[in-house]
């Protein structure tokens, strides 16, 4: 059976936020050793995302020896290039990183000698990939408010989705808008409903762009 790389504590919260991030990069970085090839995300919720559209697809990373390392940030995509320079070509890299920091992943891969991606096209072809304008809305985008809606309904949430609806600031605001926020209020929710709608585009064959593409990558 197909396995993931991030603990129950990532999902249930019983591990604080940055704890939990810690965490997750340590477990992932020991592992990198022996990896066939390592995808480097800004943080857990990107890491739940990849193991389960991989784990939906019949995929063990972990017997693939593939390791994906949250990073707990953007920023630090220049420190992890570095220090996984010394694996050499017995790694390939790829990785997975919103809209507004593709020009920060863009200078760290030629600051680190990876690549010198000019485009969008050349990052992709290094295996690096961008989310438009990020990991969630590609996911909303992907599966229509609608279905989005019923994912949540699911889980008992649509009552207490329909009352953040209703909230001055939100009130007449596109659903896609308002289920962008919603699902990332809080950091439990947000990591919840990423593996939950990671499933639900796998079952209806509408995974976004960027995690298909990085899946077929590695």
């Amino acid at each position: 059976m197909a396995t993931t790389g991030f603990t129950m504590g990532a999902l249930d919260g019983s591990r604080g936020g940055n704890a939990a991030s810690i965490h997750a990069t340590a477990r992932a970085l020991a592992r990198v050793e022996a990896a066939v090839a390592v995808v480097l995300v800004e943080g857990i919720s990107d890491q739940i995302a990849l193991e389960t559209a991989a784990a939906g697809r019949g995929r063990d990373l972990d017997a693939e020896r593939v390791v994906i390392v949250p990073m707990g940030g953007a920023h630090a995509i220049g420190h992890f290039l570095t220090r996984l320079a010394p694996l050499g070509s017995r790694v390939r890299l790829a990785g997975l990183c919103d809209l507004l920091e593709e020009e920060l992943f863009r200078r760290a891969l030629e600051a680190t000698r990876v690549g010198s991606p000019r485009t969008r096209a050349d990052l992709e072809r290094l295996g690096f990939h961008v989310c438009v304008k990020d990991l969630e809305e590609e996911l909303i985008r992907a599966l229509g408010a609608a279905e989005v809606e019923a994912v949540l309904d699911s889980q008992g949430d649509l009552r207490s989705f329909r009352s953040f609806q209703s909230q001055p600031a939100w009130s007449g605001r596109d659903p896609e808008a308002q289920l962008h926020r919603y699902l990332r209020s809080s950091s439990r929710r947000h990591q919840r409903y990423i593996r939950l709608l990671v499933e639900a585009a796998v079952d209806r064959h509408a995974l976004p762009r960027p995690l298909d593409a990085l899946l077929t990558a590695v």
